[in-house]
């Protein structure tokens, strides 16, 4: 019985966390998406935008792709790689916030591509997008070890961006088709 109380508590912990996290998207996405409407620009100049906001996206996969590999380095255990055993509790860790990393910035990039290439006041968007990946990404990793509660906030504020730029390139995209 005190476990399922437990999990119930956590479930609600983090519910709450991508509740609060959903409503950050849904605020910030709406502004931008107002604010953008004034201020149409080329497709270059998006693209560009697109590509200096997605650097940064990148540069939370390459840090997690370098954590794994410092753990490793500093680990008799773990040196040998991925391919030798069973890894130490660090490195497993490290290697799920790689995992989820790679998955997100995956979605993100075409998303914010698509963003760039459909519509024409996507510019404020594609940099809120970009900055709440960057700040999801950070509170994630500060979260994981404590668990599912601790990095629901920051894993929520990286997906829920995320899909709120498909959903509107997918809207984008329909609109221009018709």
């Amino acid at each position: 019985m005190a476990a399922s109380n437990n999990f119930r508590q956590e479930q609600r912990g983090v519910a709450l966390r991508m509740v609060a996290a959903l409503c950050v998207t849904i605020l910030i996405s709406a502004t931008c998406l107002y604010r953008g409407g004034a201020a149409p620009t080329t497709a270059a100049e998006r693209l560009i935008v697109t590509a200096r906001a997605d650097v940064f996206v990148l540069c939370w996969l390459a840090a997690a792709i370098g954590n794994v590999a410092r753990l490793r380095f500093f680990s008799a255990d773990d040196i040998a790689g991925s391919g030798s055993g069973t890894a130490s509790a660090e490195v497993d860790r490290a290697k799920a916030v790689l995992q989820n990393t790679l998955e997100q910035v995956v979605l993100a990039v075409p998303v914010h591509l698509a963003l760039a290439v459909l519509l024409a006041s996507s510019v404020p968007l594609i940099v809120a997008l970009a900055a709440l990946f960057a700040i999801g990404r950070l509170l994630f990793w500060i979260g994981y070890a404590r668990g599912a509660k601790a990095r629901a906030f920051g894993f929520a504020l990286t997906f829920y961006p995320n899909s709120a730029g498909l959903v509107i390139a997918v809207f984008a995209a329909v609109r221009l088709s018709l």
